[in-house]
């Protein structure tokens, strides 16, 4: 499914970015409720941050919006070929994510989909929001979930 430009419907979309930091355990949540949609996001050339989706992000929206979708988002793709940063990583024993292993890790974590994106160079941006927008739309129907109540062209979105 796409969005088509004849797709006309307003929607209202409301991002909140919640910070990892310890100090926010308990603060992070407050943030949960009415959540439409979860974008689970890490670096691609960062992958502590790629580890932080399944040992942290994942357990954590279990436990507080089982019910709600989750799309998995590869950022800074841009980095991904830089000589400086892959120069940085192999330093650390690292290499960037390739995109196979992001979208392995969405479907073992049960997410809708994964997309990869650059905020410098927009590429992948407007398939991510249309992304979140389509899990809304067309929600998978889940055993023992909540019902939900969405507010009329209304899209919470939150940023993790």
């Amino acid at each position: 499914m796409t969005l088509s430009s004849s797709h006309d419907p307003t929607y209202f979309n409301y991002s909140y970015a919640v910070p990892f930091q310890e100090d926010y355990d308990r603060l992070r949540p407050l943030s949960y409720p009415m959540t439409d949609v979860f974008l689970i996001c890490f670096s691609v050339v960062n992958p502590a941050s790629f580890q932080n989706v399944r040992e942290e992000w994942v357990p954590e929206l279990q436990e507080y919006a089982p019910s709600v979708p989750y799309l998995l988002i590869g950022t800074q793709i841009d980095l991904r070929d830089d000589p400086k940063t892959i120069a940085k990583l192999n330093d650390m024993k690292e290499k960037p994510i390739p995109t196979e292993q992001g979208q392995k890790l969405a479907k073992e974590i049960g997410a809708c989909c994964y997309v990869e994106c650059s905020a410098l160079t927009q590429k992948g941006l407007k398939t991510v929001f249309d992304e979140a927008i389509i899990a809304i739309l067309t929600p998978k129907k889940k055993k023992g979930a909540l019902k939900r109540r969405l507010g009329p062209r209304c899209i919470n979105c939150c940023l993790i």
